[in-house]
């Protein structure tokens, strides 16, 4: 469950943070981490267009630069975006005004007030920094879809175990995580909608 639904502790240690939005009607707001990529986000898109969702990408800047007709699709259909810095790197392991330094890069690419940090990872003053630019999301559901020990089904019952109203639910449009993310988020909309959920994306 640390993973999956990061406990109160460990959400304490981010001041200023959102890891949950509950509201009425429940709701819940989809969101993908790390692309675009062609492989994997056109399909992802389709998908939410299928079910009438909307959804949040926090994407990398890189891909961005390499992808961005990616990046346009996504925009177009009405999706929000978000600011994951410009190389997927974890600001625990980067000086703050190295880590503030890359997020700037992506932001030349990414136009958002939004930001997540990859892999949650943060220093303290990165976030103090960081919240003067951005709201920044993290989430209440980990999918966990980006690893090989767990299998479809299991990336799918992690939403049925963990999801409650307000949750900020995250899988991934990358290569690593498509074989499992392809299976469980369809059925993960299906299933919340079945439970009367609202999708919705950040303001």
């Amino acid at each position: 469950m640390f993973i999956e639904q990061p406990p109160w502790f460990y959400r304490a240690l981010f001041p200023g943070v959102t890891w949950r939005i509950p509201a009425q009607p429940k709701c819940v707001y989809l969101t993908f981490d790390d692309g675009p990529i062609p492989e994997v986000t056109p399909w992802v898109i389709d998908i939410l267009d299928q079910y009438g969702v909307k959804a949040t990408f926090f994407m990398v800047g890189d891909n961005v630069r390499k992808h961005p007709d990616i990046y346009r699709m996504v925009v177009e259909r009405g999706h929000r975006i978000g600011n994951h810095t410009f190389n997927h790197i974890q600001g625990i392991r980067f000086l703050t005004r190295n880590y503030l330094a890359n997020t700037d890069k992506a932001a030349e690419w990414i136009p958002s007030n939004l930001f997540r940090p990859p892999h949650g990872h943060m220093r303290i003053p990165q976030v103090f920094k960081l919240r003067k630019k951005y709201r920044i999301i993290m989430w209440d559901v980990v999918t966990r879809d980006y690893s090989p020990r767990l299998t479809p089904p299991q990336v799918l019952d992690n939403v049925k175990r963990y999801v409650r109203n307000g949750s900020i639910i995250v899988f991934h449009d990358s290569l690593k995580a498509e074989k499992n993310m392809r299976y469980a988020m369809p059925k993960a909309i299906e299933w919340l909608l079945q439970e009367g959920y609202e999708f919705r994306v950040f303001e």
